[in-house]
Formats: structure tokens, sequence, C-alpha cells
């Protein structure tokens, strides 16, 4: 199999994405990246970063480049994970990225990354790692209008993203936190 097919086979899956640690566990250089993407067949999206040519994008693209961008553990993180869902009219210029390890290279401007210590609750959507929308509806507590919260808690419900139970336990989280 050529190396352009095992990396088409590999990104397939992925957004169209392959890091150049991912290349390596396939046996493929970075050379044969560079020389790749050289020859029109791979675009390089940031350091260590490449999508395959040509690619079909979808909603998801940036979500998942800013995951293969900032590295190992990162996650959506907060309002980026709301943004995703299209919950709480929120619309961030930047996605946040929360990751356990300093980011010392060099992102675009439409990555905040948030190094944090403590491990959150990850888990896929459309296959990307993300908090999960019922954390990342109290954590936007303080920074988004409560309303729009009550109504997200009302839209993730119908969309399967959060039970029944988390529902309610928002919507009284929310409740208690207009009091004070």
């Amino acid at each position: 199999m050529k190396t352009y097919d095992t990396i088409y086979e590999h990104t397939a899956d992925n957004y169209g994405l392959i890091t150049s640690s991912e290349a390596k566990r396939l046996d493929i250089s970075n050379v044969e990246l560079v020389k790749l993407a050289h020859r029109g067949r791979l675009h390089r999206i940031g350091h260590g970063v490449y999508r395959i040519i040509p690619y079909i994008p979808t909603a998801y693209d940036k979500y998942a480049e800013a995951i293969a961008l900032v590295g190992n553990g990162a996650a959506i993180y907060g309002e980026s994970v709301l943004a995703m869902h299209g919950l709480a009219l929120v619309n961030p210029s930047e996605i946040h990225v929360t990751t356990p390890y300093k980011v010392r290279k060099k992102l675009p401007s439409f990555i905040k990354p948030i190094f944090t210590k403590e491990v959150i609750d990850k888990t896929f959507y459309e296959g990307i790692p993300s908090q999960s929308v019922f954390n990342a509806l109290l954590t936007c507590k303080k920074i988004i209008m409560i309303e729009r919260l009550i109504d997200a808690v009302y839209e993730a419900e119908k969309q399967g993203l959060i039970s029944e139970r988390e529902a309610k336990t928002l919507r009284k989280n929310y409740n208690e936190y207009k009091k004070t």
C-alpha cells in the first residue's frame, strides 16, 4: 500500500487530519509528510498537523483541528462545547481547549488553550474529545446569561445530550445561582 493510501485510510474517520506522531505509528516519516505536502496531496494545518487533499469540509473541522494542534490530552471546553452543539446562542471567537500540559508552540489565534491539572470528564462528540455538555453547562454559569443556559438545558435534553436527571440538576443549580 502506498504512503498516501495509508494516510487516507487513517484519516477517513478523523476529519482528514493526521499528526506527525500518528504518522510515525504508521511507519511514515516526517520527511514523507513534507514531501506529500509539497506535492499538493496534504495541506499543512500547523506544526505537525496535516489534512488530506481532497477533503470535504464539515461543521466540526475547526474543533478537530484545535484538538490536533494542541496535542495529547486536549479536549474542547466550556462555551466552545456549547457552540459545537448550537446551545445557549454562543459563538466564541476562540475555541477553548483544555489541556493537562503547558502549550509552548505557537497556535492559530482561533485556539485558546486552557492549562488545567484537574481531570475533566472527557467524552467524545462526533469523534472529538470534549468536556461533557452537562459539565460545560455548569462551567459557563458565570459567563453566560442564566436565561440562555436554562434554554440550553431544555435543548440539550431534547437532543439527548444530557439526561432528564442532569437537566433537573442544572435547572435547580441555575435557580439557586439566580437567587444569590
